[in-house]
């Protein structure tokens, strides 16, 4: 149903372990793209997703981060530690620099591991259809929609297919002060009429990447939740602190943009779901606390990801 899109970075590896449980129940599958060279997170991350008896994707060819020109040692982890387990499943990213030949023979490789197509640019949908023959409708497809028109994905009509759209807008923190809120999606409601099996978004980070974040001359906290009085739609909120003209004390723009939220809160109009990220909110606004900038963007998608397994529940 849900497939959320993961760039394996720290916090995102933790979001996936917190969340095992709750993905699993909910019968959501992570697509995790590993970016760091080291594959201990993301090892751990999985044994959790396999605990749980949940499911996950991870990409064995990734476009961004250290393993982009050479993906052999996260086929060497799938090798080694989650063979003959159908809980984890190898995506192979089909982009714009591959032909039909390198992505079918990462297919055949990967057979073991259940492999999964996801469309990120590649040219030649039509050839991978025909090649795929009879088998095509036992095989799975995530379509990046920027990538991926109603045309494009017409081929593969006959297997499963899953539609990932980038729901968050990203701007400089600063900017998003003249946008308390937006919509984020209505994909959870509607990939059923678009011909899909399942969705899927790049929670609260976007599918822009960058090894590292700049200075933070604002910080904003960015949380979804639905709006039963607007068919379900999901919208954004963005709580940006006031102070915005300096690299300096992250901590005080945190308690800045924190207060806001906790007034949205306590206003009793919010429409956010009180997850266990939200009282995790209220706690360090209780305790004065800053917990750093990853912490608060991990809190964020723990929330995402509780709020659409609530609404499915």
């Amino acid at each position: 149903m849900y497939y959320p899109y993961f760039r394996g970075k720290q916090f995102e590896l933790i979001t996936i372990r917190e969340t095992a449980e709750v993905m699993a129940k909910a019968g959501f599958v992570p697509i995790i793209e590993p970016v760091k060279e080291t594959l201990k997170g993301l090892h751990k991350a999985l044994t959790t997703v396999c605990d749980a008896n949940g499911k996950a994707i991870v990409i064995v060819n990734p476009y961004v981060g250290d393993h982009q020109d050479n993906g052999t040692s996260i086929t060497g982890l799938l090798n080694q530690e989650f063979t003959n387990n159908a809980a984890i499943s190898a995506g192979i990213l089909l982009r714009d620099d591959m032909n039909l030949e390198e992505a079918y023979k990462l297919f055949e490789v990967h057979a073991t591991h259940n492999p999964i197509f996801v469309h990120a640019g590649f040219g030649d949908q039509k050839g991978l259809a025909d090649r795929l023959g009879s088998s095509l409708k036992d095989t799975c497809h995530a379509f990046i929609e920027k990538h991926a028109s109603t045309l494009y994905r017409k081929p593969f009509t006959v297997a499963h297919r899953v539609l990932v759209r980038d729901g968050f807008e990203r701007l400089k923190n600063s900017e998003y002060a003249n946008i308390p809120s937006e919509e984020f999606s209505e994909l959870h409601i509607t990939y059923g009429d678009l011909g899909m099996k399942g969705f899927g978004d790049f929670l609260m980070v976007g599918d822009s990447y960058s090894e590292g974040g700049g200075p933070a001359y604002a910080v904003a906290i960015h949380l979804t939740y639905i709006d039963p009085d607007r068919d379900d739609v999901m919208y954004i909120y963005h709580f940006v602190s006031t102070t915005n003209d300096t690299p300096t004390d992250p901590a005080g723009k945190f308690a800045q943009a924190l207060e806001k939220l906790i007034a949205k809160l306590e206003a009793g109009n919010s429409k956010l779901l009180e997850t266990s990220a939200i009282k995790e909110f209220r706690d360090l606004h209780a305790k004065g606390h800053f917990p750093g900038l990853g912490y608060v963007k991990k809190l964020s998608m723990n929330h995402h990801i509780e709020t659409l397994a609530n609404f499915f529940a």
